[in-house]
Order: C-alpha cells, then sequence, then structure tokens
C-alpha cells in the first residue's frame, strides 16, 4: 500500500504544481492586458487632448472674427446713423405693405377691429 500512497502524494503534487504553472501564467497574461489597456488609454488620451486643442483654437479663432465683424457694424452704424434708420424705416413699411397684401389676399373678408 504505500507505493499507491506515494503515488496519489506524487499525482497531487503533479496537480499541484501543474494548477501553480497555469496561475502564473494567467497572471501574466492579466498583467500584459493590462499594460495594453493602458498604452491604448494614453494613446486615446492624447487623440482626445489634440481634437480639444483644435476645437478650442477654431472657437477661438471664430469668436475672434465675430468680435470684429461686431466691430464693424458698429462704428458703420456709428459714422451714418440716417442711412440705418432710413433701412429699418424701408424694410418696416415693405413688411407692413406685404403684410397688408396677404391679408387682403385672403378670401374672407374677416376684420380683427
Amino acid at each position: 500500500m504505500p507505493d499507491e500512497s506515494e503515488a496519489s502524494r506524487t499525482t497531487q503534487r503533479e496537480r499541484q504544481e501543474a494548477l501553480e504553472a497555469q496561475i502564473a501564467q494567467l497572471k501574466q497574461e492579466v498583467s500584459n492586458l493590462n499594460r495594453s489597456l493602458a498604452e491604448r488609454a494614453k494613446e486615446m488620451s492624447e487623440r482626445a487632448s489634440g481634437w480639444y486643442d483644435a476645437a478650442t483654437d477654431r472657437a477661438s479663432r471664430a469668436t475672434e472674427a465675430m468680435r470684429t465683424q461686431a466691430h464693424s457694424v458698429s462704428e458703420a452704424v456709428k459714422e451714418n446713423p440716417g442711412t440705418i434708420s432710413s433701412a429699418m424705416l424701408v424694410g418696416g413699411l415693405i413688411g407692413f405693405i406685404l403684410g397688408m397684401l396677404m391679408g387682403q389676399a385672403d378670401g374672407r373678408r374677416s376684420r380683427w377691429y
């Protein structure tokens, strides 16, 4: 019987060693996966940072262009108040006339007053 007991211990020890080897291999694979994920996260972070910087730059340029245009319009209004007033008056009259014509074009003769 001692042979069976010793053979049993040997196979048990072999199983234990095989299991430990598998665990070590799995730990190595997990370590490799973690390293790979860290590299990808760094790449994505750099890419997102580049997109953010480009968007910020474009927004800054657009804001500056709008500011310049608003300043130009403001200066034109200050220099030519009569022209702007006349243009607004003409635009208002044209809108009023179009509204009257559209109101009369309707077949119904209902009045608002």
